[in-house]
């Protein structure tokens, strides 16, 4: 039997039968292997580049010298190490009458700073603003310092100059143009001048009492070496725990950077997007091509049986046939993956730099499987119907009902069906979505098909044309392949559309969470009497919006009256909450860009009892809920707040944001000061520096680096979800040809028929042009639709960012599936029209 297996897919092969078939799963291993292999290492790069705001892969932060101990087991572990120490310091410049004094960040950096990402620098104040410059070798030299632009006009200092620090003078030797670690507290915006660490003690500013933050930076030698990060972490976590100590934090990308981390997640659900979109398409495609594969060897089949086959050996050949066809697709798929990989490694060099870690079998091996899982799943069914031909299917054109074994086999399709979302999404909740989505618009799709032909029937006499009466009848003739088709293009087309306008609306509403003008400058520490004097300053400056809100420091001391001590949380994260002072806020409405999540926002009124409204992550970690209450020490004065609403916040818009806001009747007798972000145009960079000069209770903080840093990953993460698309577009372009030329053969028939009882080749012309524009122009309405709707429900569910409609979707999608049905319609019969009634009747 496996010889007469061999026999029969050679000779299905010639006949160009199991070319579509094999077709459709190389397309669809070589999407789902290239992704595989892409988005893999890619991933990995994504994280080690990202790391660059860390300058290291983890972080451990001191108020006291770091332990010579935690060194030594750092290099035990064989990780790279290296220190810096932060805090603010007074830098002057200039002699006698004519010094020059501002308040600065003071960074001593030790050798090997930084571990992740490079520094750049340059001479030049205009290239160091626009974050130009080239990559810094090693750190300040003994006796120079490097120091941001704005220091410049601050100090009244050039490059080559003197500064003193301490009791040290330093030669200004390099601007900073770039900080790859520049966010890590408010002090680090601040104006800043970096100079070697074995300087520092010359200084004489190292004293006790000073705000310093020490820091030791650790890093993995190679990517493979990163659960040695990860097992430090955990050690010295444990250690911190027992020892009980204070003022130490250990900060990773995951739980440090609250604007990195939203952007890394929504990079992450992008490139699993594109990998559900690929395993969708793929098993729409392999099961339309087994479809056809089926329909097409009714007779071969019937045949068979006649001959004395038995429905087991009938259902081994076509097995064995599918199984060949099967591994030789997913080979190749596989293979074409791997090679096309590399294109997009190439592409996309600036991304994906040194240190990838080379590609495994493993993706090899996923998407080997990934073809045999769609094969078995979708293939089978159809396989399984074919061993119920009965013998006079020779005789008589009929098939016999489906029998409840082979229906059954549909719900493995199904099964796999999930488990392959399942697989590339690395989400359950994503899988979910998508794959109910996907199903749902299958339904709601084959629904409205129906319907759609029902409220046909009536029209069949509306227009007095013969071509008119042809295409209703023809439709109204085949009602189950007529909805099928109408719900593979529907289904085609949505994820064409997804991948291309409603993609591009996708990529839009991206970008716009960090748009052009967000704030790039923050103020704090602003007295209640200097709110209209730097108002106007900012407004003088060209500055659009700087809204102003109170800031209040606040120290949690309590919740539902039990004392918050360091003990009462076990996770690291709430222990440094807890541990610290909150900047409360008070005001009257909810601030803009947050939503509340749960509860209701209070209703201020004189009288009224302190309420809070509190971010719903805070209340996740410190585990607070609606109703709890909430007990600060705001300067000696405590101050005890029902929680009666969460909010959801966007940290990566870079607005002011406050963990909690208690209503103002509550907050009115507490001292505040002002807090404004803010966007400064390039025109006017120096009004910092005057700002500063005249109002020195002031704390001027730039962020412009850390927005450079990520609009910078968020560019190249767009760049490569663009490419991974294109992949998945030959999927879908697989699929509506499928969907098209499912019905081929019937058709084919049917117009020969017409032919020979009299039919003009005009008059089948314009029955097919009305018949294609009626199932093109519903499906591509239906595929706009459940565009529109996987787009705004992936916005809001999955990527929190805003969502609006386009009309253009709709559109595109109503003229791009009539095209496509019409073309498929001239390209599957146009031979029919030219051929004698007798000779398409035969070779049908």
């Amino acid at each position: 039997m496996f010889l007469q297996a061999l026999r029969m897919t050679a000779r299905d092969w010639r006949a160009g039968q199991l070319r579509f078939l094999l077709l459709a799963l190389i397309v669809a291993v070589a999407a789902l292997s290239a992704t595989g292999f892409f988005i893999d290492r890619l991933r990995t790069a994504l994280n080690r580049d990202a790391h660059q705001l860390l300058g290291a892969d983890l972080l451990v932060f001191s108020d006291k010298p770091i332990p010579d101990a935690w060194r030594a087991e750092a290099r035990q572990r064989g990780l790279l190490l290296a220190e810096t120490v932060a805090f603010p310091s007074m830098a002057q410049a200039g002699e006698g009458d004519a010094t020059q004094s501002l308040l600065v960040a003071l960074k001593a950096v030790g050798p090997g700073y930084p571990l992740r990402g490079r520094l750049k620098v340059t001479t030049r104040a205009a290239q160091a603003h626009e974050s130009i410059g080239s990559f810094a070798e090693g750190i300040p030299a003994p006796g120079t310092v490097w120091i941001d632009p704005n220091i410049l006009a601050g100090l009244q200092v050039e490059v080559g100059g003197t500064l003193r620090l301490g009791d040290k003078r330093f030669t200004v030797a390099q601007l900073i143009a770039s900080e790859p670690d520049r966010g890590g507290g408010f002090i680090n915006f601040a104006p800043r001048v970096m100079l070697p660490l074995a300087d520092l003690a010359a200084t004489g500013l190292e004293q006790p009492g000073a705000r310093i933050g020490y820091r030791l930076l650790l890093a993995a030698p190679s990517t493979r070496q990163m659960a040695a990060v990860d097992a430090y972490g955990d050690w010295l976590k444990a250690r911190i725990k027992d020892e009980k100590l204070k003022g130490v934090s250990i900060e990773t990308l995951a739980e440090g950077r609250g604007e990195m981390r939203a952007t890394l997640e929504r990079a992450d659900r992008f490139l699993s997007l594109v990998g559900l979109l690929s395993a969708m398409l793929a098993a729409v495609a392999v099961a339309m091509a087994a479809r056809r594969f089926m329909t097409r060897h009714l007779d071969s089949c019937a045949m068979l049986r006649c001959l004395g086959l038995t429905q087991n050996q009938v259902t081994g050949i076509y097995l064995t046939e599918f199984l060949l066809v099967g591994l030789a697709g997913s080979l190749l798929g596989a293979l074409l993956g791997f090679a096309s990989h590399f294109l997009l490694l190439e592409m996309l060099g600036k991304l994906v730099t040194a240190d990838l870690p080379p590609p495994t079998v493993t993706p090899l091996l996923h998407g080997v499987a990934t073809g045999m899982l769609l094969l078995a799943g979708f293939a089978l069914p159809p396989i399984l119907q074919l061993r119920n031909v009965p013998h006079n299917r020779v005789i008589r054109r009929e098939q016999a009902p489906p029998r409840p074994m082979a229906l059954a086999t549909y719900g493995l399709g199904l099964a796999s069906f999930f488990v392959l979302l399942l697989w590339q999404a690395g989400d359950a909740q994503l899988a979910a979505y998508t794959g109910l989505g996907f199903l749902g618009a299958f339904a709601v799709f084959a629904l409205i098909g129906w319907l759609g032909l029902k409220a046909l029937k009536p029209l069949r006499g509306l227009v007095n044309t013969q071509s008119w009466r042809f295409a209703i009848t023809a439709l109204q003739r085949r009602p189950g392949a007529t909805v099928v088709q109408i719900v593979a293009l529907s289904l085609g087309l949505m994820a064409l559309l997804l991948l291309t306008v409603v993609r591009g609306d996708l990529m839009t509403a991206w970008r716009n969470t960090l748009p052009p003008d967000a704030p790039n400058r923050f103020i704090i520490n602003i007295q209640p009497d200097q709110k209209e004097a730097i108002a106007a300053k900012l407004a003088q400056a060209g500055v659009q919006r700087a809204p102003m809100y109170p800031m209040i420091r606040g120290r949690l001391v309590a919740v539902n009256d039990k004392a918050i001590t360091q003990d009462t949380y076990e996770e690291e994260r709430a222990r440094n909450l807890a541990d610290r002072e909150f900047n409360l806020s008070t005001m009257a409405d909810i601030p803009q860009g947050n939503e509340i999540a749960a509860g209701q926002w209070y209703a201020d009124r004189a009288g009224a009892p302190a309420e809070a409204s509190v971010e719903k992550e805070l209340a996740k970690t410190l585990k607070l809920k609606l109703g709890d209450t909430m007990r600060f020490d705001i300067a000696g004065s405590l101050v005890e707040a029902k929680i009666t609403s969460l909010r959801k916040l966007e940290w990566g818009s870079m607005r002011v944001n406050f963990f909690v806001i208690i209503n103002p009747a509550a907050m009115a007798e507490t001292p505040q000061t002002w807090i404004t972000s803010f966007h400064l145009p390039k025109q006017a960079l120096a009004m910092g520096n005057t700002l500063a000069r005249e109002f020195p209770n002031l704390t001027i903080i730039d962020i412009g680096g850390v927005l450079r840093e990520i609009q910078t990953v968020l560019d190249q993460v767009i760049v490569a979800v663009e490419f991974l698309f294109v992949f998945t577009l030959a999927s879908g372009v697989l699929v509506l040809y499928a969907a098209l030329m499912g019905s081929q053969d019937e058709r084919t028939r049917e117009a020969g028929l017409l032919r020979a009882l009299g039919a003009t080749r005009k008059q089948l012309a314009q029955a097919q042009l009305i018949e294609f524009t009626l199932v093109g122009g519903l499906s591509g309405l239906l595929a706009a639709s459940g565009a529109a709707a996987l787009g705004w429900a992936l916005a809001t569910y999955q990527f929190k960012f805003a969502w609006s409609f386009s009309p253009t979707v709709w559109a595109a999608g109503l003229a791009a599936g009539a095209l496509c049905a019409i073309a498929g319609g001239w390209l599957g019969l146009r031979s029919v029209l030219s051929k004698p009634p007798l000779q398409t009747l035969r070779e049908a």
